[in-house]
């Protein structure tokens, strides 16, 4: 008997779909709409629609998700939040997958080139914030303490675009940050930080935000030159190409734009 080697993406992501929660922590743990998961396999016309969206959109999107039920009888949402690099080399080797909507158009640029999508839309914008404990006990504030080698700070890897922002704000202040911790989603750094685990770390405005006062956001001006654009798409291969569509409007509606612009992001 032969056996062949599946594809990582076949491996892991059916384990990473069926551990889903209802907003998902947003450290590459995927997650699903609060629907029931029967509801997609009753009879009659029941449908699902598999979005993958990067971890800063966990709670944005989970809340257009039930929208979208609502509007859709008998559709369920299924949702894989998580780095938008991760989730684009998903999308290129195979994964089975409706929509992608990415943290930067260089993880987009991925799935695009692989002919996995076509005409992306930009929808929001998102800054990045210093968050830190609510008692911030380092005493940061502003950019530059980050460069204290005792204040201890996290940061997304480099290859994810909250990781790629913050090489862009550092540079552009001529600063040097070893970060103690490098994260693979934006999620995973700002729990560092709501653990007590690092001094600072450099986030999205709206994972601060969404932290709901467990942590406290500091502008600082460096940011607005490391801006990160949102693409969204419909991908070539959707199974359930006309309810991708459909979500992808219910995103650029003016529904979806007051969700998304409540939570922080900004209109491209």
């Amino acid at each position: 008997m032969v056996f062949r080697r599946l594809p990582r993406w076949a491996i892991a992501l059916p384990v990473a779909l069926a551990l889903a929660g209802p907003s998902g922590c947003g450290s590459g743990q995927p997650a699903t709409s609060t629907a029931s998961a029967s509801r997609a396999s009753a009879g009659g016309g029941a449908k699902e629609v598999t979005v993958f969206a990067a971890a800063s959109l966990t709670g944005t999107f989970t809340e257009l998700g039930k929208a979208f039920e609502a509007a859709h009888p008998g559709t369920t949402v299924r949702f894989n939040f998580g780095s938008s690099a991760t989730l684009a080399q998903q999308v290129v080797q195979g994964a089975p997958a409706d929509v992608f909507a990415a943290a930067s158009p260089a993880t987009m640029k991925t799935v695009t080139d692989a002919s996995s999508a076509s005409a992306p839309t930009t929808f929001v914008r998102n800054k990045l914030e210093i968050a830190v404990p609510k008692d911030n006990p380092a005493k940061v504030d502003e950019l530059k303490d980050l460069a204290d080698s005792r204040v201890k700070v996290a940061l997304c890897a480099e290859q994810v675009p909250c990781g790629a922002a913050a090489v862009k704000a550092l540079d552009a202040a001529g600063l040097k940050v070893k970060p103690v911790t490098l994260e693979q989603d934006v999620k995973a750094t700002l729990t560092k930080v709501e653990l007590g685990e690092v001094d600072a770390a450099l986030v999205y405005k709206t994972d601060v935000i969404a932290s709901a006062g467990k942590v406290r956001g500091l502008e600082f001006p460096e940011a607005d030159k490391a801006i990160n654009d949102y693409p969204i798409a419909t991908l070539a291969e959707a199974p359930a190409g006309d309810l991708a569509e459909q979500f992808v409007d219910l995103v650029l509606s003016q529904q979806g734009k007051d969700v998304l612009t409540k939570a922080g992001f900004e209109a491209p």
